[in-house]
């Protein structure tokens, strides 16, 4: 099978990040072909820090896709088209610990050359390769109502900071 997808510079994407991101969500996936868990994600960002291209990323500490990105150097973030809104769904409702989200949904995991799982059926697909890890700290806000609204559990989000390494576009 031939792969679907053929490298993009990050400058010449086309598209809103902020729009993909926030309304049609992404996919984080870590591990190896072996092994590995994807979650579905409407948090994050893009810009440049440090000189490179870069994603932030936020992940609650009882989701199981942290111990994978703590693990592997690289993960990647997968965009899809509208008609996988269910999918994306189901991968952000139910625990890879629980279930086995490849099998259940017919996503096709693929590997970069770093090892990285991504999936066939996305439009788009960020490598990242990790630089910073922190975790969001009560003590640190402006604002009690992020506390108040967000936090109630005090499941405070580990941050990432990753260089966007690769970056492919679907055919």
């Amino acid at each position: 099978m031939s792969n679907p997808f053929t490298p993009c510079k990050i400058k010449l994407l086309k598209g809103n990040l902020f729009s993909m991101l926030d309304d049609e969500w992404m996919l984080i996936t870590a591990g190896t072909k072996k092994s590995f868990n994807t979650m579905t994600a409407s948090w994050g960002g893009f810009g440049i820090l440090w000189n490179k291209p870069v994603a932030f990323i936020f992940i609650r500490p009882q989701r199981h896709t942290l111990g994978f990105v703590d693990r592997e150097d690289f993960f990647t973030l997968s965009f899809f088209e509208e008609n996988y809104r269910d999918i994306l769904s189901f991968c952000g409702s139910r625990s890879g610990r629980e279930v086995d989200k490849v099998a259940e949904t017919g996503l096709v995991p693929l590997e970069t050359r770093n090892g990285a799982i991504y999936f066939e059926q996305a439009k788009l697909i960020l490598e990242c390769s990790k630089l910073y890890r922190d975790k969001i700290r009560p003590e640190n806000f402006m604002s009690g109502e992020l506390e108040k609204n967000i936090y109630r559990e005090k499941d405070y989000h580990f941050v990432y900071v990753a260089e966007i390494v690769a970056c492919m576009v679907r055919k």
